[in-house]
């Protein structure tokens, strides 16, 4: 009979192979080339992902936790550091497509004999919170880049004039048609919002605290592409008064036309199966905060606060994504959208909670030196992992990103209806 400890340590045993296999399986259609290529700083190419989270469990689990572990490849801590500064020196985030070597033969080697010593350390410290933790968290690293990994591809397959699918067996998702656009009463006065502290959870969702929302309506959906062509033929990207500053210098200066990956007939699209039609009814992805804020204006309206969104999506039922449909497209059985279709822009910097205190160590890196100048996003997208996307689920990125799945929620002040 299993004893408790022991029944911990075979779930996350288990849990952690699925995890790890999850990630290859991601590759099985890529070949040696596929994952070298780095086509913009935000990108990395495939091999570094599948090397960084090794070496994320080689540096904050099996060394500290261990015993007489020795490294696969000295080398390898300054090569597969992303920002750590504090676990030592590392290769510039832009040159990571320089690596031609260690190969990717090598790079898979290293991930089976992390995996090896990992497996020895679950078995013999069953019984050790912090190896319980950490590896928790680990795990969690790997699957957001999973997300990573999918996202950073597709930038590189569309860069090549082949444009080659990331998996050739997808077939085309079945065409829904989008209820008309409503909003509806959001929640207003003071609310509990952040983690609830049940399950796994990053540091930058607590502490759970009180928030003020105003009086406001939020919108029943995401917007559609059939929409946001409305948008570009109404002259909303030469129409100045719609955008920030910066998101009009940013048109101007990167002739910025339709939403990344779309044709300039805006009929096609490249997706992670190739280029296809684009469908009308599907979520609008690929948009900047700055085309997300200029769109809303447009429309009459704004976009939500990330409150606003959380209270919005706390009760709604989780999607199926990639891990669980097999498919990386929305599956549609929130019906309001609220998980697994896009990340959505909100109208709010990613700011600590009042009483944020990030993880202690190096670990403490992961989430709190961000917290200046970007956007809060909410939802997690068609390729975040099915137990990822939570109502207080946070990411964040810079207000002119696109290569992420990022999508468009309007909201409006007043009571609503």
């Amino acid at each position: 009979m299993l004893t408790a400890q022991s029944a911990i340590a075979e779930a996350l045993s288990e849990r952690f192979q699925n995890v790890r296999s999850t990630t290859l399986d991601l590759i099985r259609d890529l070949k040696a080339e596929d994952t070298v290529v780095q086509t913009m700083p935000d990108v990395s190419p495939t091999k570094w992902h599948l090397a960084h989270v090794t070496w994320f469990f080689e540096r904050f689990v099996l060394e500290p936790k261990l015993a007489n572990y020795k490294r696969f490849d000295d080398r390898f801590h300054y090569l597969f550091n992303s920002y750590y500064y504090t676990a030592g020196n590392m290769h510039a985030r832009p040159r990571r497509g320089l690596l031609s070597r260690p190969t990717l033969e090598r790079v898979l080697e290293y991930r089976s004999y992390v995996d090896t010593a990992m497996q020895q350390l679950l078995q013999t410290r069953s019984g050790d919170n912090d190896v319980t933790q950490l590896t928790t968290l680990g795990l969690n690293h790997e699957q957001q880049h999973q997300e990573l990994l999918l996202t950073d591809i597709k930038h590189v397959f569309s860069c090549n004039p082949l444009e080659p699918a990331v998996r050739f067996s997808l077939a085309a998702p079945p065409t829904a048609s989008a209820s008309s656009y409503s909003f509806t009463k959001g929640k207003s006065g003071i609310h509990r919002v952040g983690s609830n502290g049940d399950g796994f959870f990053f540091d930058n969702e607590t502490p759970r605290h009180d928030a003020l929302l105003h009086e406001h309506e939020i919108g029943n959906r995401l917007v559609t592409n059939a929409e946001y062509r409305e948008f570009i033929e109404d002259g909303g990207y030469s129409t100045s008064d719609l955008w920030l500053s910066d998101g009009w210098a940013a048109v101007r200066e990167k002739r910025w036309r339709a939403p990344l990956y779309w044709d300039d007939s805006l009929e096609t699209e490249f997706t992670l199966a190739g280029r296809r039609a684009i469908d009308a009814n599907a979520p609008v992805c690929h948009v900047s905060y700055y085309e997300a804020d200029a769109f809303a204006r447009w429309a009459g309206a704004r976009l939500p606060t990330e409150f606003e969104w959380e209270l919005a999506a706390v009760e709604q039922t989780v999607a199926g994504n990639l891990l669980d449909s097999g498919y990386w497209h929305p599956a549609a059985s929130d019906t309001r959208q609220f998980f697994g279709d896009a990340w959505e822009w909100t109208s709010s910097s990613y700011a600590p909670y009042p009483g944020f205190k990030p993880l202690a160590g190096s670990l403490g890196e992961y989430n709190g030196k961000f917290m200046c100048n970007q956007m809060a996003v909410r939802g997690g997208s068609c390729v975040t992992a099915a137990d990822h996307v939570r109502a207080s689920y946070r990411s964040f990125f810079y207000p002119d990103a696109r290569w992420q799945f990022l999508g468009i929620r309007l909201a409006k002040d007043g009571a609503g209806s």
